[in-house]
């Protein structure tokens, strides 16, 4: 099956919001991971979302010009290609993207996306990430407004991160504090700049003591049930129930009791990319260590070439990477959801 569509990327959503699951959003890097990630979906027949940071998308534009929107799009379109080739459906998305970074990334993305509706088509992506956590909520949501009305208008949903998420990741940082906690006026400053739905669909990255990067359970506190404080709190005013399409940032390291009472509260999308990087990287270590005579040329020999050739170890890391998606999606509930 294809790329989705708008309309089937709207109703992967609500499919997962009225049944309490999630999709595993994973971050690719390169062909290969993104193969990884689309064999996970399909073993767990779960649809899914592939994902390219600003640092994923440098690395895939190549060490040479590091171009963030080449990189970016070409994955993309060879997503397009290949992505038929797996039995499930799959969004595309471009994750945390900071102020300083719009115009050489997302804003170029959406022009892409706008040429390609304006000719009839679908957009490349299908949602993309506005990371304002670095600024002041005032300003986070006005550039939110400018990104929602060009996302919408190209048949994109917009992510929003309207408070910080702790630690780090391509460069934006944020301490582990009480700062990492969403309010309830904070979500209603939210729908007041960028509604509930009338001014185009967005997906909600609110923080509830999420923290990028590896930790170790217990040394977070993360607060799950804060989503549905949110949700009543906005509910009360506007009328309207469970108005939030939440995401949930940090995850790696989270327990199967935060996760379940993630998804109860409305988390209809869950990154990861820590936790699918290791499982990537763990078999390639472990053939190189076994094998260091037969990838190296040692003491004047010639090694093996059947063992340093990438497709070897590569095929390794694509299974192992597969199997953590394959986890995400039952840990999400998403496993044997995939639209038929």
């Amino acid at each position: 099956m294809p790329i989705a569509t708008p309309e089937v990327y709207n109703e992967m959503l609500d499919r997962a919001k009225a049944g309490k699951f999630a999709y595993p959003a994973i971050n690719v890097t390169s062909t290969q991971t993104l193969h990884a990630a689309l064999r996970g979906f399909a073993e767990a027949e779960s649809d899914g979302i592939v994902q390219i940071s600003t640092g994923g998308a440098e690395f895939l534009g190549g060490q040479y010009a590091k171009e963030m929107v080449t990189g970016s799009v070409a994955l993309a379109e060879f997503a397009h290609i290949v992505a038929e080739k797996y039995p499930v459906t799959v969004a595309l998305h471009t994750d945390h993207c900071p102020k300083d970074k719009l115009d050489g990334y997302v804003r170029p993305l959406l022009a892409v996306s706008e040429e390609r509706v304006k000719a009839g088509g679908n957009p490349l992506f299908q949602s993309h990430m506005w990371d304002g956590s670095a600024e002041t909520l005032a300003d986070n949501l006005a550039i939110a407004q400018e990104l929602l009305a060009r996302a919408a208008a190209a048949k994109i949903i917009l992510e929003v991160e309207i408070t910080p998420t702790g630690g780090e990741e391509d460069g934006v940082s944020h301490e582990i504090n009480d700062s990492l906690y969403t309010t309830v006026d904070d979500a209603i400053r939210t729908v007041e700049a960028l509604g509930l739905g009338e001014k185009g669909r967005y997906l909600l990255a609110a923080s509830f003591g999420n923290v990028h990067g590896v930790y170790k359970p217990g040394n977070v506190v993360l607060r799950p049930e804060l989503l549905k404080q949110l949700s009543d709190g906005v509910a009360a005013k506007y009328g309207k129930a469970s108005p939030f399409d939440f995401v949930f940032h940090g995850g790696s390291g989270s327990t199967e009791q935060e996760i379940a009472t993630a998804l109860e509260n409305g988390v209809v999308k869950m990154n990861l990319d820590t936790d699918t990087q290791y499982a990537f990287t763990r078999p390639v270590a472990d053939h190189m260590l076994k094998n260091y005579d037969g990838v190296l040329k040692v003491d004047g020999e010639v090694g093996s070439k059947k063992t340093y050739d990438p497709r070897t170890w590569g095929k390794l890391a694509e299974a192992s990477m597969a199997a953590r998606v394959t986890e995400a999606c039952a840990n999400l509930r998403s496993t044997g959801t995939k639209i038929k």
